[in-house]
């Protein structure tokens, strides 16, 4: 298992008005799969090439367990990339495709052809080993494509957006397969996508890219809950922020005091709360009065908006207690404690 370690890495193309990674530092645990998470453009397939040796950085350094491969050509770094558009040899096979990284290598014949049947069942394509890749559908291609990466048994595997010409039952199909083999491998993971779905079923880490920057990096759910600020608060859905302050275990706004949870930031802040958190009824802490302003059926939710006060809330709630509360007349919600958080102001 190898540690993957990124220290200040800046990437500035050449007559670009700003780096297309900026001072990304990030550590890769071993045997971990991360995934680097931002929309088009900010940089998340860069760092992949970066990494693997097919772009050379501006500056900062790429380290494999605390060596530096800056001056490791691509092919000796043990670093496998999966492209997005697969990549396969029209006119091989689809064992000549996969074996072909070994033959490369100079690896006898029986060793190459028994390692590519053992990849073969793998990646579920017993079988499939005559096919030409214009045989294949794009979920099996995309198999080919990681199998002939698997069987290299790379130091570190990358994957760039390795589900995004997929329907939506491969995906999810692909999606069980790739956690399945890096679990099964233990090699480090690297996957980039923009999708938040993918990368919150598929990583251990997720590290959010924003105009280049690392936003931040943290678990799946601790960037739902615990967001460092707004920007990324509204990549993962946010839609609640609320002005305030964060004072004795309370935050004060034009909602009145509410209570926050054990370790909430103090000072200055904007409340932000998920809508899926937003209960109906109550009467105790975190009680408030609200009047419905709209609803929006969005097949399993429904996105109601309330006026609590001069505050507008976005709430998620199952269809039919959308349908359920009254018109024009005022209700009680709740927001539990656990649900708040108080990101820093925007400056």
């Amino acid at each position: 298992m190898t540690q993957v370690s990124l220290h200040a890495l800046t990437k500035h193309y050449p007559g670009a008005p700003a780096p297309a990674v900026d001072g990304l530092t990030l550590d890769l645990a071993p045997g971990s799969l991360t995934a680097i998470l931002g929309p088009s453009g900010c940089g998340k397939t860069t760092t992949m090439r970066l990494i693997a040796g097919l772009l050379d950085p501006t500056s900062g350094d790429i380290r494999l367990d605390g060596t530096s491969v800056l001056a490791t050509p691509p092919e000796r770094r043990g670093v496998v990339m999966v492209f997005q558009n697969h990549l396969l040899f029209p006119h091989m096979s689809v064992a000549e495709n996969i074996g072909f990284g070994l033959r490369m290598q100079g690896r006898p014949a029986k060793e190459t052809a028994q390692r590519t049947e053992e990849i073969l069942a793998r990646v579920q394509l017993t079988g499939f080993a005559r096919r030409r890749p214009t045989e294949l559908s794009g979920g099996q291609q995309q198999r080919v494509a990681l199998a002939r990466a698997l069987i290299l048994r790379p130091k570190v595997l990358l994957l760039d957006e390795p589900l995004s010409n997929l329907d939506a039952s491969l995906r999810a199909e692909m999606r069980d397969l790739v956690r399945d083999l890096q679990r099964e491998t233990g090699i480090t993971t690297l996957v980039v996508t923009h999708d938040q779905s993918e990368a919150t079923i598929l990583a251990d880490r997720i590290a959010l890219l924003l105009d280049g920057k690392l936003r931040q990096v943290a678990s799946p759910a601790e960037l739902y809950a615990r967001p460092a600020d707004t920007a990324v608060a509204r990549f993962f859905g946010g839609a609640n922020f609320i002005t305030g302050q964060s004072r004795s275990g309370k935050f004060h706004s034009a909602l009145g005091p509410l209570r926050l949870p054990e370790g909430a930031p103090v000072g200055d802040g904007i409340l932000t709360f998920r809508p899926e958190e937003v209960e109906v009824g109550g009467a105790g802490e975190n009680s408030l009065s609200a009047v419905v302003f709209s609803r929006a059926f969005h097949g399993s939710q429904s996105r109601v908006t309330l006026h609590a006060g001069p505050v507008v809330i976005e709430a998620l709630l199952p269809p039919a207690a959308a349908a359920s509360l009254p018109d024009a007349q005022p209700f009680r919600i709740t927001l539990p404690p656990a649900a708040l958080w108080v990101l820093p102001p925007v400056r």
